[in-house]
């Protein structure tokens, strides 16, 4: 019989190839399907009013998103990475800089007053990361640690605090975004700590699995290259549609100049995965 979903079904068949349903379907029936050129019409108007400068507002684009309401920012709102801060207030009045030699075994030390690599050997047991993950960013002594305290819950944390900021700041899925250069800052940060710990972050992967369908291979293009280069490896069927596909089409429209950059970049990304793969088989041997 003629149940809701197959209506829905053929009511969709027959909006492309009408000739195609030669049955009479009712006129209201509930919706089972989502618009799938929602998102790429709103991206071209996005891009359009962005070239035109005529723009009134603006507009979230996310690929296979709903388009949500654009941040409001207050006005004197910047995109800065926030400073080291211990979870707990350890800060006592009076106490000297080199204090960390007084405290015992088992307090915690605090993270404003971690200044030198020797204090990082001599207290890593103690140590407690920051109440904001995102300040590890910046912090070459927390990235140390990092890479020590293999503790899932410190890649959730700033799983979540990156992939926020990078959704609410891209300035190619917002029109007439004021603050570009902050971006360009934000994702080259993003990129050199990934270069220090020698491994991409899922935020960032994430980030650019979601945008580069909508990114127009001018906005942050040094930034985002680099980012490629340190995706994680995984199987080719997994990531062509969502990072070779993208690319291939901007690469054949391009000029000379960005087709050596983007062929520059998958050189690095496939040194990093050789560079990876090299380590995890070492590491196998040894064990």
């Amino acid at each position: 019989g003629m149940q809701s979903h197959l209506q829905a079904l053929l009511s969709l068949y027959k909006l492309f190839c009408p000739e195609q349903v030669t049955i009479t379907l009712p006129g209201k029936m509930k919706t089972y399907f989502k618009n799938s050129e929602g998102p790429w019409k709103a991206a071209i108007t996005a891009v359009r009013q962005r070239n035109q400068g005529t723009s009134p507002l603006s507009q979230a684009v996310f690929l296979g998103t709903s388009q949500p309401q654009s941040r409001k920012r207050k006005w004197n709102a910047q995109l800065v990475i926030p400073a080291s801060s211990a979870n707990t207030n350890h800060l006592g009045e009076g106490r000297e800089k080199n204090w960390f030699y007084l405290y015992s075994p088992n307090e915690s030390f605090p993270v404003e007053q971690l200044q030198t690599f020797p204090q990082l050997l001599q207290n890593i047991h103690r140590l407690e990361f920051p109440s904001q993950m995102g300040s590890v960013l910046t912090n070459p002594l927390l990235l140390h640690y990092m890479n020590c305290v293999k503790d899932e819950s410190i890649y959730l944390r700033l799983y979540y605090w990156m992939g926020q900021r990078l959704q609410e700041e891209c300035t190619w899925c917002v029109v007439d975004n004021p603050y570009e250069e902050e971006f360009k800052s934000f994702l080259e940060t993003a990129y050199k700590a990934e270069c220090f710990l020698q491994e991409g972050f899922s935020a960032c992967e994430e980030f650019l699995y979601k945008t580069l369908p909508l990114w127009d291979g001018v906005c942050c293009r040094s930034e985002i290259l680099k980012l490629v280069s340190w995706i994680p490896l995984s199987s080719f069927s997994d990531i062509k549609p969502y990072l070779f596909d993208p690319l291939a089409q901007l690469f054949f429209t391009s000029s000379i100049y960005f087709k050596c950059s983007v062929l520059e970049s998958l050189k690095e990304l496939l040194q990093n995965w050789l560079n990876c793969n090299v380590i995890q088989m070492d590491f196998e041997i040894s064990s």
